[in-house]
């Protein structure tokens, strides 16, 4: 993990285990707000979602951390009050405890059952990933903290990502790089937003576009599109996961 990193979550370590609770508006407080528009519309503010696992195999993308990721990765900042694990102990923890958490995590881990995931991995099953096997994955966002527009969680339609200066700044000055601190690993971008994103850095060559699973819905319990998403991609997507694993076990 970067030091740039380190030293974001100890200037915000205090002021979250000092919180006297997790209710919304102390989350949303002015003092863990990094960025936001002329007219607040959209916000960003601050969760410690900083850790990167550099010996990641799979690297799987998403948005932004929602209110409910944010919400439980200060509840295990908290919890670690009065244990002594250092700063990148708390920080992995986060990531494990928060990352897909709930409905989203179960109807990923189906998917990526489904496309055989877990076999070319050696595990029982992809969740495993969230657990003894987490040193397998890197879970991430394309915009690393928290962004609400118009006050709810930030979708990735509107504004556009890429059109937008304050989400484009996160993406190529901060995601792109964390990206970079990876070996290699397959890339698995949920939903097309993310993709768009993703297609937009491999353009610039920041990212290898054959290691990116195209097609993979979102797994949020409300696309309700995702099944036949999943449907109409999986064929592609399992070639695709053929082709990155054999060229793995050459190149290996």
């Amino acid at each position: 993990m970067t030091i740039a990193a380190y030293s974001r979550f100890n200037q915000f370590k205090n002021l979250i285990q000092s919180l006297p609770s997790l209710d919304e508006e102390l989350l949303q407080d002015n003092q863990f707000l990094l960025e936001a528009n002329g007219s607040r519309k959209l916000e960003i503010y601050y969760a410690p979602f900083e850790y990167i696992n550099e010996r990641a195999k799979v690297v799987i993308v998403g948005i932004t951390p929602g209110l409910h990721q944010m919400k439980k990765s200060f509840s295990t900042v908290l919890d670690a009050k009065n244990q002594t694990p250092n700063d990148e102990e708390i920080l992995r923890q986060v990531k494990n405890n928060s990352s897909f958490e709930g409905t989203m995590r179960k109807n990923l881990v189906q998917m990526l059952d489904e496309l055989g995931l877990h076999e070319y991995l050696d595990l029982s099953t992809s969740m495993e990933l969230f657990k003894e096997a987490s040193h397998l994955v890197h879970t991430t966002s394309v915009i690393t903290y928290p962004v609400f527009y118009n006050g709810k969680n930030f979708s990735g339609t509107t504004p556009n990502i890429l059109k937008n200066d304050i989400l484009k700044h996160y993406v190529t000055e901060c995601f792109a790089v964390e990206m970079a601190a990876l070996d290699n690993p397959l890339i698995i971008p949920l939903g097309v937003n993310v993709s768009n994103v993703l297609n937009y850095l491999a353009e610039k060559q920041l990212l290898n576009s054959s290691n990116i699973l195209s097609g993979f819905p979102h797994p949020s319990g409300g696309n309700g599109h995702r099944h036949k998403q999943f449907a109409e991609n999986k064929d592609v997507m399992k070639e695709m996961l053929r082709n990155y694993f054999q060229k793995e076990i050459i190149s290996g």
